[in-house]
């Protein structure tokens, strides 16, 4: 192994160790918080003591906060790849799946699944991502013309396409007599209350490959990022990288929309965070997003359930009220 290379490998090793410690923490402090206030102990106990725990402690902790503590992980660990890799193919710091319409155009195909009555996983899944993909395309037809600089016309568009989604899924819903779609409005600002293990079992199934797909691909982001020339003298095929992870990406982020709705900005988020502590590296970027995507999900969803006095708020609400302004100060920065 080469100096360079084991340099790589011990930063890559320390960066994963922290943030898992830090995934491990506040995953702990999401079992334990809570309305019914179960202590770090009882947790202890419930997961470590073969049964002996309080039967309705082990209830709480197991049917309700364990699912959902490990749908947040997963979401935000998808959620912030996903952003990483559109930042990386498209060239633009700003690129982002609800930012850019494309969790929109998901959640048109998750609605239009449940109106058709499909199960959650694949039904539901698979029209997500068929909106996905018609969204990423329509939004890189669209950016793809010369009048204008990429870079905004590609923020553009993305803002047009949301809001044509948002138009779309509110017509959806006004035309729809289900009962199964009252609470659509609190599912689409990001809802995670609705967990069972068997649920986040086979999103898990889908996600963790996807994750391993991204990481082997990482290097070869890398040298996108020199450019398309650049990277095709390097031996990299870009259009078939490119589109192999552009649908990766989509798969992601449609199943995670199929599961819990629109939850923005936590891909622009943990990704730009990243790159200043850990630089520009996405050998290092990759899993870094995963666990700290994980570990930035797990604290919104958990000051969603907390902050209210009564009941709960949806987590996407979180993420949206630190996400927002941040996407404010970098459009503002790249303007300078």
């Amino acid at each position: 192994m080469t100096p360079r290379a084991s340099s790589l490998f011990v930063k890559m090793t320390v960066v994963s160790l922290v943030l898992l410690l830090l995934l491990v923490a506040v995953m702990a402090a999401g079992l334990a918080m809570g309305s019914s206030g179960t202590r770090l102990d009882s947790i202890w106990t419930s997961l470590f003591a073969n049964g002996t725990g309080h039967a309705m402690e082990d209830a709480i902790i197991w049917r309700i906060r364990f699912p959902r503590v490990l749908l947040a992980a997963l979401v935000g660990a998808a959620l912030s790849l996903g952003g990483l890799v559109f930042q990386a193919l498209l060239k633009n710091p700003l690129a982002e799946p609800y930012i850019l319409g494309i969790s929109g155009g998901a959640a048109i195909g998750a609605i239009i699944g449940i109106i058709l009555g499909l199960s959650r996983i694949p039904g539901v899944s698979l029209t997500a991502f068929a909106g996905s993909l018609v969204t990423l395309v329509l939004i890189i037809f669209i950016s793809s013309g010369r009048a204008v600089v990429v870079k905004d016309a590609l923020l553009l568009s993305g803002v047009m396409v949301n809001a044509f989604c948002t138009a779309v899924i509110m017509f959806l819903l006004s035309i729809t007599q289900d009962n199964r779609l009252h609470n659509i409005i609190f599912w689409l600002m990001g809802d995670l209350s609705a967990s069972q293990i068997q649920h986040v079992g086979m999103l898990a199934v889908i996600l963790l490959p996807c994750f391993i797909a991204i990481f082997i691909y990482s290097n070869r982001m890398n040298l996108l990022l020199l450019g398309s020339d650049m990277a095709t003298s390097m031996g990299v095929p870009v259009r078939r990288v490119t589109l192999v992870l552009l649908v990766i990406t989509s798969l992601m982020i449609s199943v995670t929309v199929s599961q819990c709705g629109l939850i923005g900005f936590v891909g622009l988020v943990i990704p730009h965070l990243l790159r200043l502590l850990c630089g520009p590296d996405h050998r290092i970027l990759v899993p870094g997003c995963v666990l700290g995507g994980g570990a930035y999900m797990v604290v919104c969803d958990l000051l969603a359930r907390v902050l209210p006095p009564q009941g709960e708020m949806p987590g996407g609400v979180i993420t949206a009220m630190i996400g927002a302004p941040l996407f404010i100060f970098l459009l503002r920065r790249s303007k300078g």
